[in-house]
């Protein structure tokens, strides 16, 4: 029997779970990662840590910059890549999704349609980065972990990014489609 045949396989690699299923799975896995870490669950303050890091190594200090006056950030600027928790956790994410994605024969290699489609990549990415920064993190940080932890920033950021996504559709769909 081959693998695609499998009915285990296809439950939970090809097939779609339901919403509740991932709904407890995720809210087990940030009970479980706040237990352990002491913190919710957080995907972006690791990307500066990286970017810290290669500053740091290719030009120079950050430990004078004022997001590194926090105790817990120039602590982590003492540890590396492949000690530092949230950058193992990013890269079991990077790696997991890689695998699944294989896994299910969905991994594809896409075409780049035009040059807008790389200006809007770039800016969007940027923008993205920067609202991070300033929303006390990414959909993990800002909305899953805030809202659950029952703090004021997720619950604005999810009134926000429900207006956000309502507006770069309508952009979406007038500038690029």
């Amino acid at each position: 029997m081959k693998l695609e045949e499998n009915k285990y396989f296809k439950a939970v690699v090809k097939n779609a779970w339901p919403y509740t299923v991932g709904a407890v799975l995720l809210a087990l896995l940030n009970i479980t990662l706040f237990i352990a870490n002491g913190s919710p669950w957080g995907v972006t303050t690791p990307f500066v840590y990286w970017a810290a890091w290669i500053h740091e190594t290719l030009v120079g200090p950050v430990r004078d910059w004022v997001y590194f006056n926090n105790p817990t950030h120039l602590k982590a600027l003492d540890l590396t890549f492949f000690t530092h928790g949230g950058s193992l956790m990013n890269l079991g994410i990077i790696i997991g999704a890689l695998f699944t994605s294989l896994a299910a024969s969905q991994f594809k290699i896409r075409k780049i349609k035009s040059f807008r489609q790389v200006i809007a990549a770039i800016v969007g990415g940027l923008l993205m980065g920067y609202g991070t920064r300033i929303a006390f993190g990414c959909n993990i940080g800002a909305f899953f972990s805030g809202v659950a932890s029952f703090s004021l920033h997720g619950w604005v950021y999810t009134i926000f990014i429900f207006a956000g996504a309502w507006i770069g559709s309508k952009l979406l769909v007038k500038f690029f489609m």
